[in-house]
């Protein structure tokens, strides 16, 4: 009888039963005296010790600001060393933080604030071309005459606006509440952070649907804490190793994996500039003799062909992570081999499971680690299954499940969407279709969405994207399906181009031909400078599916 794709993690360390203001604690109490965060576009260096001074004043001042357990404040900013104060001061009171993205617009904050309930909002005061302090005072007008507290007819919870940097009308300051804090000492706030549980609610991140509007995944300081162990002990995170984390901090990867992983290890955060920039992240792994870098594939090619990536030294570099989005095996060979991250694993997850469910080992042959994601975390569970729920033998492709200690608590105030997503047993569905080979190694073959169905054949986007990267010429390709009357869907792909090189249509399908199957190779070829992404590197296939909808329009206008 064939083995079952049911895998379980049955060794590593055990979970850890503590909150997130605990560990802070016990770090800054054993290993006060070494660095913690390095910022460097802020020109900031904290040592453990000081990073708990800070994130206790803050917390004892959004306590002095009325602030109760349970209440729920939002972030709205880039990296900075605010954010990582945020971070652990509301984890300390008691507070639940919520994270907004930066590139939200108007109705997207309104949204989020409205259904969380936010009782305070911490903001930068402005990002790229987005005037933040600007948007929320069109949000609240009342924010103007505002005196003490807030009280807004469109957002009726809100209480307090905390600039991050700089003085504005209504707004109370980010250091003035920190002041404030120390000023009232920490009597209140360690009453209450004793009273805070492990399976307590201490953060929500906000996931965008395929349709409808985002869903707040709530999750518990025990989901978080125990997936960044696990990551940093996977990845090789030691004490005193050196975190590059150019990825955001309001996502998973940058707070989670990045900020609770070097934590739970007594490692360093490094942050080289406020959003992604390649040549800032080459800069500060040079100057800062990083040991450790995070990304989604975007970012590490970004770097690989910056025209200056020669002349930087990477040798200090040996680990990190490949997540966020499908890895590019030809990437990931060139990461190991050009930046020296002979270590490199590949990380699989989603927010609502904390977010990894499977890693590759350092320890993997590289075909491995970069061919596959690994295999399954300690303490979790997963399988796979066929669209009637029943498990699918070895090797078979069907949805993946996780259940286990980092499943989310559910969406925020949301029970029709959590019971969609978490069945009664527990098992979180991600919606993505995978597979699990006789030793446990976990593929991940696309999306239940992203999977194109022509002419009756199945066709998986990622299988085709694999084979189109060995071209020299490709730098970055995506491949989706559109609609067509004679077959219900044609592959289209969308092809960035390596700097230097030309390439048309006729070369891609030459290279295909005779390769893989006729039906594999896109009907439609397009080339572009980049692709719609969220702000964590995530491609928006669907915009681009949009995209290729209006141009046959417009075509079919024309030729009308």
């Amino acid at each position: 009888m064939p083995r079952e794709s049911y895998v379980h993690g049955s060794s590593g360390p055990p979970l850890i039963g503590k909150t997130v203001g605990a560990l802070l604690d016990e770090v800054s109490a054993t290993d006060g005296s070494r660095e913690a965060l390095v910022v460097t576009h802020q020109n900031i260096r904290w040592t453990y010790a000081e990073l708990k001074s800070r994130s206790d004043a803050f917390a004892s001042g959004l306590l002095a600001l009325g602030l109760q357990a349970g209440d729920r404040v939002g972030i709205w900013s880039p990296n900075c060393a605010e954010w990582t104060i945020a971070q652990f001061a509301t984890a300390k009171a008691g507070l639940v933080l919520v994270n907004i993205n930066p590139a939200y617009r108007l109705s997207e904050l309104e949204h989020v604030l409205r259904a969380v309930g936010c009782r305070a909002l911490i903001s930068a005061a402005r990002f790229k071309s987005s005037d933040y302090v600007a948007m929320i005072r069109e949000l609240v007008p009342e924010l103007a005459s505002a005196n003490g507290e807030l009280h807004g007819a469109r957002l009726p919870e809100l209480r307090h606006v905390i600039a991050i940097a700089g003085k504005h009308e209504g707004c109370l300051t980010f250091d003035w509440v920190m002041e404030r804090g120390r000023q009232v000492g920490n009597a209140r706030l360690d009453a209450v952070s004793a009273a805070v549980q492990m399976d307590d609610a201490v953060n929500i991140q906000f996931t965008s649907g395929t349709t409808g509007l985002p869903k707040g995944a709530t999750l518990s300081h025990h989901n978080l804490i125990n997936n960044a162990l696990f990551v940093g002990e996977t990845t090789g995170i030691e004490p005193g190793s050196r975190v590059c984390i150019p990825v955001p901090l309001y996502h998973c990867f940058g707070m989670v994996m990045g900020n609770l992983g070097c934590v739970t290890h007594a490692a360093t955060m490094v942050y080289p500039s406020e959003s992604f920039d390649p040549l800032r992240t080459l800069e500060t792994l040079e100057a800062e003799r990083c040991d450790v870098l995070y990304g989604v594939p975007t970012m590490f090619i970004a770097q690989l062909n910056h025209p200056e990536f020669s002349r930087f030294d990477l040798s200090s570099l040996r680990r990190g992570i490949m997540a966020g989005a499908p890895c590019p095996i030809e990437v990931m060979k060139e990461v190991a081999s050009k930046m020296h991250m002979s270590e490199i694993t590949i990380a699989y997850g989603m927010t609502e499971t904390s977010p990894v469910s499977f890693q590759s080992s350092r320890d993997d042959p590289l075909e491995l680690r970069v061919s596959t994601v690994g295999r399954i975390q300690p303490h979790l569970e997963v399988k796979i299954v066929d669209r009637q729920g029943r498990v699918l033998p070895r090797g078979e492709a069907g949805e993946l499940c996780t259940r286990g200690y980092s499943v989310m608590l559910g969406y925020w105030n949301d029970e029709v969407r959590t019971k969609e997503a978490i069945d009664s047993a527990g098992w979180m569905h991600t919606g993505d279709l995978a597979t699990i080979d006789e030793e446990g190694y976990c593929r991940i073959v696309g999306r239940i969405k992203d999977m194109v169905i022509r002419g009756g054949e199945n066709i998986y986007p990622r299988e085709v994207e694999e084979y189109l990267y060995r071209h020299p010429q490709i730098q970055d390709v995506q491949v989706f399906g559109v609609p067509d009357t004679k077959y219900g869907e044609e592959l289209c792909a969308w092809i960035i181009t390596k700097a230097g090189t030309t390439l048309d249509e006729e070369n891609v399908r030459k290279f295909c031909q005779d390769r893989i199957s006729h039906y594999k190779i896109p009907r439609y070829i397009r080339f572009v400078e980049n692709f719609p992404s969220t702000v964590t590197g995530k491609i928006q296939k669907f915009a681009m599916r949009e995209a290729m909808i209006e141009e046959f329009g417009r075509a079919t206008k024309v030729d009308a």
